[in-house]
């Protein structure tokens, strides 16, 4: 089994657990669900940096990334640098990261947050909703087309809006549909972890303009993000690159100032 095999079973029992101990009817209850959402499309749409940062202590292909620091202070670093929005990692055995990480965000920062997570049920839709998030992330790889269309359908009726990320070509062609907002390609390779930015290059003309394009994985300096503008896309998710030092914000307000420049 593959690591995405082993992350994908994992979470088919971690949500079945949640079903059976927090009901919908309860996740529905939240303060948070009945919020007005942040709109993380406009924000790319109109930013001259178009940066996400991401929140993540670990992932499997680079074990422990950073696990020192105060979410709090990341949330307003990023806040006060200047970026577009947030991605939160909420999968706690692989990325170290927990549902309060986004609850956290959400109560210290008014960026669009993203639910960085692997979604396979209707039920974390819900639960990203009650714990404050503006978006979720759909991956083409683990889900089939009726289940994209599902899922961002009930997205969309909650008022969340859609990132969906491809790999390839293949996968791209049978997620294409209106109930998503923004489609992502993750420049690494699910099977060895390498990572190329020729992927989103290569993709970036089968995408059509109705969806903001959005380049994650591997972008880790100016040249990369203004070589990828070249192609159309208007979103860069930086994660690794802002949270591998030891003040994500500021690192995060060096780049957008250089990019700027």
């Amino acid at each position: 089994m593959s690591i995405l095999d082993n992350i994908i079973a994992h979470k088919r029992s971690e949500v079945g657990l949640k079903k059976s101990q927090t009901p919908i009817s309860q996740l529905e209850q939240s303060p948070l669900f009945s919020r007005a959402t942040y709109s993380l499309k406009t924000n790319l749409m109109n930013s001259p940096s178009g940066i996400i940062a991401e929140h993540k202590r670990k992932s499997p292909s680079k074990a422990v990334i950073n696990n020192s620091l105060n979410l709090i202070d990341v949330a307003k670093g990023y806040e006060n640098a200047g970026v577009s929005g947030m991605s939160v990692l909420t999968d706690e055995k692989y990325f170290g990261g927990t549902l309060e990480d986004l609850k956290t965000a959400r109560n210290t920062c008014n960026l669009p947050l993203l639910r960085k997570e692997f979604i396979i049920s209707e039920y974390q839709i819900i639960e990203a909703k009650a714990s404050g998030a503006d978006l979720i992330l759909l991956i083409a790889a683990i889900l089939t087309k009726d289940e994209i269309k599902s899922y961002s359908e009930l997205a969309k009726s909650l008022g969340l809006e859609v990132l969906l990320e491809v790999h390839n070509l293949e996968e791209l062609e049978k997620s294409m549909m209106p109930s998503l907002d923004m489609i992502g390609v993750n420049n690494r390779n699910l099977k060895t972890f390498e990572v190329s930015l020729d992927i989103s290059k290569s993709l970036s003309e089968k995408i059509p303009d109705d969806f903001v394009k959005v380049s994650e994985s591997g972008i880790n300096n100016v040249a990369a993000i203004k070589d990828l503008r070249a192609y159309g896309y208007q979103g860069f998710l930086i994660g690794e690159n802002f949270m591998k030092t030891s003040n994500p914000g500021n690192s995060a307000s060096q780049f957008i100032n250089e990019l700027n420049r």
